[in-house]
């Protein structure tokens, strides 16, 4: 992400949490694009305002995925739970909640989905939700774009992406070959299924392009 566009998009998401109501923002795009730093960054700079509940919560558990024999490939849309992120978000949307909801969260030191690990009380106004599969228009994928009041894209550069999710599979344990061979064999055919879907997006966030337009 640019960070030349963070205020714009702060602003932008304060805008959203000022309506009165609660709202829920997404924020898209491929592995690697820089969804969770942006989305944090965010959250930090509405004071108290916001909140980020990640769709990575969601993801089937590690002993889950080896009995569906899908572990091989960690991370596609059928890895995840998606009916119970909608449901989550179906949750957050409830104008009459007095409760807090509890949503899962991603550890990934163990690589596996924690429960009631986020906290969203009732008055916060603004639930900033990220992950690849928001803009997603088939299956239970497909319910989550109409429960979002405005989603972003990130399209960084693909071979700044690729380099950052490299990496990053090494920060956390993984070999760089080992963390090259899954970016190309995995992370790479699901950033080109999320990329299919960018046109979905209410505003798409380019490195050296300015953001502009109100939510």
């Amino acid at each position: 992400m640019d960070p030349s566009h963070l205020p714009a998009l702060t602003d932008r998401a304060r805008r959203l949490a000022e309506d009165g109501r609660r709202r829920v923002l997404g924020i898209a795009g491929a592995p690697g694009a820089g969804k969770s730093t942006l989305a944090a960054e965010i959250v930090a700079g509405l004071d108290g305002r916001a909140v980020l509940v990640p769709m990575d919560g969601f993801h089937l558990a590690g002993a889950e995925l080896e009995r569906l024999g899908r572990a091989d490939r960690k991370g596609a849309p059928d890895t995840f739970d998606a009916a119970g992120y909608v449901a989550l978000l179906e949750r957050l949307r409830d104008p009459g909640a007095t409760d807090p909801v509890y949503a899962p969260a991603f550890d990934r030191a163990l690589e596996e989905p924690v429960a009631g690990s986020v906290r969203v009380e009732a008055d916060v106004p603004l639930v900033v939700t990220e992950g690849n599969y928001l803009l997603l228009d088939d299956g239970p994928w497909a319910r989550v774009r109409g429960l979002l009041d405005e989603a972003w894209f990130l399209d960084p550069e693909p071979e700044t992406r690729v380099r950052r999710l490299v990496d990053r599979h090494v920060r956390f344990g993984k070999s760089r070959a080992h963390a090259e061979s899954w970016v190309a064999r995995s992370d790479e055919p699901n950033a080109r299924l999320v990329e299919l879907h960018r046109h979905r997006a209410d505003l798409v966030v380019r490195p050296g392009q300015p953001v502009t337009g109100a939510p």
